[in-house]
């Protein structure tokens, strides 16, 4: 194996577990002395939407999803040690994620034994271990695709026979490892793990075999994880629940209190921003029997990392990294030089992201541009928007007053390059377009722009007078300027768009 290759002899790692295996779990996991770590199963379909962004603010890389969602997310620290874990039965798109995500992770993985419908739906997942020649197809086109080392998790197979000579192909192919779930795909966690199986296929290959499935009967400790080890006759093992239920297993000194290993990853939480809801799963799984506790009901209640923090009495802890994270985005903004206007043939282009932060809720540059082109009796804005083939990333340009519009960046969605298009436009112009901190312009009415808004119905009601009051606004004008020339606002499906 090449130098700086990740190796998978001798390691023991944490487990692809969905809606577990995210950044700061994984980060515990290396903290408490695993040597790899999985992240959870990505379905190839929604990586290969997804765009790459560097989050300097979280110093961390991202794949970002159409819809705004961060699909994966990692960091410096754990480049050399993680390993991406993809859900596909297509070998192209599988390339295809593959070559997105190398320069960020040290190996990619292929699922090929989790029996749940959220993986075998569309042939991937245990799907693919009755379609033994695609497997070969998609190791095959990833070894030779990319430049980390490929490996791939499976089930075993109704008899011995058929698990060997599956995996015997496998290694074939040029995997670096494969890892081994000791149960067959209709078997569940309650089921004893078939160490038997695990032990014959470490025998056929040379490659390393990780063993995984040992955390209901075998693993209990982190001495444990040497005799499963020994019993298997694998190379490594792998954890799923164990780790799940406390990531200290991994630390040869011994386990942790629960409630040091609960402190240790909501602080990882809180430093990487992850979502609420994910942070709330992990926790809950980490309590177990505690669940229905009044820690446990606190937990379950809270609807965001602040209020689980509050939980944990690390409300200092997460003031102070919301502090650190603020300053950071200060930092990036005044270090970042002014854009100049650049003429683009008959298009006027800046550098320019539309940041949503920067903008009270429910207050875009899009709205502001409308309006001021209605108070300057203008055509109302027009968009046209392209997306890039390659990256899926989107350009918007706007035309008013019969003149062009863009921002010399891509975005990635359509609302959100046609966004940054209008800051284009406004910033040239010298139009005020509503970021927080800035004078009121009055192009929009106060009632909007604080954003005073509680809940659907309040929204919808003030949706509503917000468009009354430009319907009646423009007919004043209208009447005063040219009383033949009324033009009517439109309608409200239109601005809902804004």
């Amino acid at each position: 194996m090449a130098a700086g290759r990740l190796s998978f002899s001798n390691i023991t790692a944490l487990a692809p577990m969905v809606r577990v295996g995210t950044l700061p779990m994984r980060l515990l996991a290396l903290d408490y002395g695993a040597d790899v770590v999985y992240c959870e199963e990505l379905i190839d379909i929604k990586m290969a939407q997804c765009q790459r962004v560097v989050n300097e603010v979280l110093e961390t890389v991202d794949f970002v999803a159409p819809d705004d969602r961060v699909m994966f997310r990692t960091c410096e620290r754990e480049k050399g040690n993680v390993v991406f874990q993809m859900g596909t039965a297509d070998p192209d798109r599988a390339l295809a994620v593959a070559r997105l995500v190398e320069k960020d992770v040290a190996a990619v993985d292929v699922n090929m034994g989790c029996p749940k419908e959220y993986s075998t739906k569309g042939g991937m997942g245990a799907a693919l271990l009755s379609d033994p020649d695609k497997i070969e197809a998609i190791l095959r086109t990833l070894v030779t695709g990319v430049s980390i080392p490929v490996t791939c998790k499976i089930r075993i197979l109704p008899s011995l026979e058929e698990t060997i000579s599956l995996v015997r192909r496998i290694e074939k192919t040029g995997a670096a490892a494969v890892a081994v779930h000791g149960r067959f795909k209709e078997e569940r966690p309650r089921h004893p793990v078939h160490c038997d199986y695990i032990q014959a296929v470490a025998q056929a290959v040379s490659i390393p075999v990780i063993a995984n499935g040992g955390s209901l009967d075998h693993v209990k400790t982190n001495a444990d994880i040497e005799e499963f080890r020994k019993v298997t006759g694998a190379s490594s093992v792998m954890l799923a629940r164990a780790a799940m239920w406390n990531a200290s297993v991994f630390r040869s000194q011994g386990a942790l209190p629960l409630e040091k290993i609960m402190e240790d990853y909501l602080k990882y939480a809180i430093r990487y921003d992850n979502n609420a809801f994910n942070t709330k799963y992990c926790l809950c799984q980490m309590l177990r029997d505690k669940v229905e506790s009044p820690l446990g009901k606190q937990v379950q209640a809270a609807q965001t990392n602040a209020e689980i923090s509050e939980a944990y009495g690390l409300q200092e802890f997460y003031r102070q990294t919301q502090e650190q994270l603020q300053a950071r985005r200060d930092a990036l903004q005044s270090g970042s030089q002014p854009e100049r206007p650049v003429t683009d043939g008959d298009v006027t282009t800046m550098a320019v992201k539309f940041e949503r932060r920067e903008y009270p809720p429910q207050i875009t540059p899009k709205m502001f541009l409308l309006e001021w082109s209605r108070k300057e009796k203008l055509e109302q804005p027009q968009y046209e928007t392209v997306q890039r083939a390659q990256d899926r990333a989107f350009q918007s340009t706007v035309t008013v007053a019969q003149k062009k519009y863009r921002s010399s960046l891509w975005e990635k969605s359509k609302k959100f390059a046609e966004q940054a298009a209008a800051i284009v436009c406004l910033r040239v112009l010298g139009v005020p377009e509503g970021r927080i901190g800035e004078e009121d312009s009055g192009l929009v009415c106060k009632r909007k722009r604080e954003g005073k808004v509680n809940g659907a119905a309040e929204e919808e009601r003030s949706r509503k007078r917000h468009i009354s009051d430009v319907l009646q606004e423009t007919s004043e004008v209208a009447v005063v300027t040219n009383g033949d020339s009324h033009k009517e606002a439109p309608p409200p499906s239109q601005r809902e768009s804004l």
